[in-house]
């Protein structure tokens, strides 16, 4: 009689190391807004993704970082979202901050942090509960997108991130804004603005890589509100951000959402240059 082959009782998680039990590590504390704990957040609403940051494993990043990081989003609130840390996305973050990275590297890296982000940022935005019928007759219990979301994209920076958004979301309309300073005033100035006819019934993913002061994006609200978007339907997508830069956007619009991989107090400001090659 053939041998009984038994199955484990539990898959280990992706960021579980395999191989004999290391000794037990605390990791960064997670501290979750009232509302936003387990069962209390609907099927397909935001605030998916806890608003502090961890590490799962012992050879995450520095747990003093972590820390620091965990209690800054923890003081903003659920608005600001912070991408679980593990070593995949501290490598990307590492190339990217390097000033030995050849641009084949910056882009590369850059190009899969982008990914992991707009990946995100779709996770944030409503699904609606769908029954489907499987090729073998089987009824199916599913999800699907909610209807009415776009992207706009913040020139240049911004445009390094619409080709992410279009490779999960084939057909997600893209509006575009250009920000620069004014020579006089060194004020953010809008110079150009297009967006989707309807954008005031849509949900918005604003793509920024570097929030460093927050100036260019509160303009960009600014224009998005003017043309009737609500900031609570506006999600900022960024790779990086200061603490300035987070809180000066928040403050500025409290119902507004950000999502970043990294709150830290020097940002990668080179990126747009690096990204399109004009360093």
């Amino acid at each position: 009689m053939a041998e009984q082959i038994r199955l484990p009782d539990t898959m280990p998680c992706h960021n579980q190391q395999l191989g004999p039990p290391a000794a037990a590590t605390s990791p960064c504390p997670e501290p979750v807004a009232p509302g936003d704990g387990p069962g209390q957040e609907p099927a397909g609403g935001r605030g998916k993704l806890p608003a502090a940051n961890g590490a799962d494993n012992a050879g995450g990043p520095l747990a003093e970082d972590c820390e620091s990081q965990g209690l800054f989003c923890h003081q903003i609130g659920p608005q600001l979202k912070v991408l679980p840390v593990n070593d995949q996305i501290r490598e990307l973050q590492t190339i990217i901050r390097a000033k030995t990275a050849s641009r084949g590297d910056f882009v590369f890296s850059a190009d899969r942090l982008i990914r992991l982000v707009v990946e995100e940022g779709l996770n944030q935005l409503p699904y609606e509960r769908c029954t489907v019928t499987t090729p073998t007759g089987h009824k199916y219990e599913g999800v699907s997108f909610e209807k009415g979301n776009c992207g706009v994209s913040i020139m240049r920076s911004g445009e390094a991130m619409e080709h992410g958004l279009r490779d999960c979301c084939r057909s997600i309309r893209i509006g575009k804004i250009l920000i620069q300073s004014d020579e006089d005033t060194q004020r953010a100035k809008v110079y150009y603005a297009k967006f989707p006819p309807d954008i005031e019934r849509r949900k918005v993913l604003l793509m920024y890589p570097i929030l460093s002061t927050g100036n260019t994006v509160i303009e960009a609200v600014k224009v998005l509100i003017e043309h009737g978007v609500q900031p609570s339907v506006i999600i900022v997508l960024s790779l990086f951000s200061t603490p300035h830069g987070a809180t000066s956007i928040i403050r500025e619009f409290p119902d507004l959402t950000i999502l970043t991989t990294e709150v830290h107090p020097v940002a990668p400001t080179h990126f747009g240059q690096k990204y399109f090659g004009t360093d």
